[in-house]
């Protein structure tokens, strides 16, 4: 009985304080009294870990494997968006790689590469694409003191020669072996891991999402955590997420 009381304190002060937080509100009270305080506490933790300081730009990935890879990879260094230019084949990330991990993230289909490194810069971001040739800088020596897109070409052609006229610069990733190359999925891995443990120690609270972002996504992620079923009856109640 006492661990009950403690537990049920514990379940009060929490939820309060996403309620000082903003993150709460009675607007959203449907939604939020629906789901358990063990899941709410889940989104919370891994809310306060996002970012858009660090994100991806995809040019022509086509291998629906290395699509899914990709979305998975950034969602699990709590990279939040993907800004994704088409190349021959659709934009169709195999589910069984991705676990559903897309659908924590926030996804930017663009027309062309132009129009997405365009819109990029424009939000303050440097671009930087991971390229195999003369020019391009170790990925340790890419300077992440600026918000920093990472961009990722086709897995045979790699980033077009628009992509690298347009980009800020190009890094590579060092290898010491036979191999010329690593898979794309590979790469991301291995520069989202690198890029986000720097930005994390050299951008302080600019790494992380700003108050209304955080409100916004976990508005977002509350509605979509619930079941279909549910959100059907909200909606027909009229209620909606913004």
């Amino acid at each position: 009985m006492k661990v009950m009381l403690v537990e049920e304190r514990e379940v009060k002060a929490f939820l309060e304080q996403l309620q000082q937080e903003g993150l709460l509100t009675e607007q959203t009270r449907p939604v939020w009294e629906m789901i358990l305080p063990k899941r709410l506490k889940r989104m919370y933790d891994v809310l306060n870990e996002r970012t858009r300081y660090i994100t991806v730009l995809m040019e022509a990935v086509d291998d629906p494997h290395n699509q899914a890879a990709v979305l998975r990879t950034a969602e699990a260094f709590g990279v939040q968006d993907v800004h994704i230019v088409t190349g021959k084949a659709p934009f169709s990330p195999n589910r069984l790689v991705t676990r559903y991990a897309d659908q924590w993230l926030t996804l930017h289909r663009k027309p062309d590469i132009e129009t997405a490194i365009g819109d990029l810069k424009r939000q303050g971001y440097q671009v930087y694409a991971s390229y195999l040739g003369e020019g391009a800088i170790p990925l340790s020596d890419l300077n992440v003191s600026k918000p920093t897109v990472l961009l990722f070409g086709n897995e045979h052609s790699g980033v077009s020669e628009e992509a690298l006229s347009l980009a800020d610069g190009t890094f590579i990733i060092p290898m010491y072996g036979f191999v010329q190359s690593f898979n794309i999925s590979v790469a991301a891995a291995l520069a989202l891991y690198d890029v986000t443990e720097r930005a994390r120690r050299q951008a302080g609270t600019r790494y992380y999402l700003p108050p209304e972002e955080r409100k916004a996504l976990y508005e977002q992620w509350m509605w979509q955590t619930l079941h279909p079923r549910i959100r059907k009856q909200l909606e027909q109640q009229g209620y909606t997420v913004r």
